[in-house]
């Protein structure tokens, strides 16, 4: 997470919880990292001065909130499949 801004790791959770809102919402799981590519980097860009290194710093976001709800649902798959 050295990449990352410190003031941006609030996004990572952030961004979870609406691709978490999307997909109750109804919209195709496929759309969903899209989807928090363009909000993570929108909302990045507004807060840094430096536009081009804002949507940087929220696509990298984006895909650190899509890495970690996999790696959640690739242990819980786990833990079913070993019958823990």
């Amino acid at each position: 997470m050295e990449q990352l801004n410190p003031e941006l790791l609030i996004l990572v959770p952030v961004l979870n919880g609406i691709g978490y809102a999307a997909k109750k919402m109804g919209l195709n799981p496929k759309f969903i990292p899209a989807l928090l590519i363009f909000i993570g980097a929108a909302i990045a860009s507004l807060y840094m001065e430096n536009h081009y290194f804002g949507i940087t710093q929220g696509i990298l976001a984006a895909l650190a909130a899509t890495g970690f709800h996999q790696n959640c649902k690739q242990i819980k798959t786990n833990k079913h499949d070993s019958g823990e």
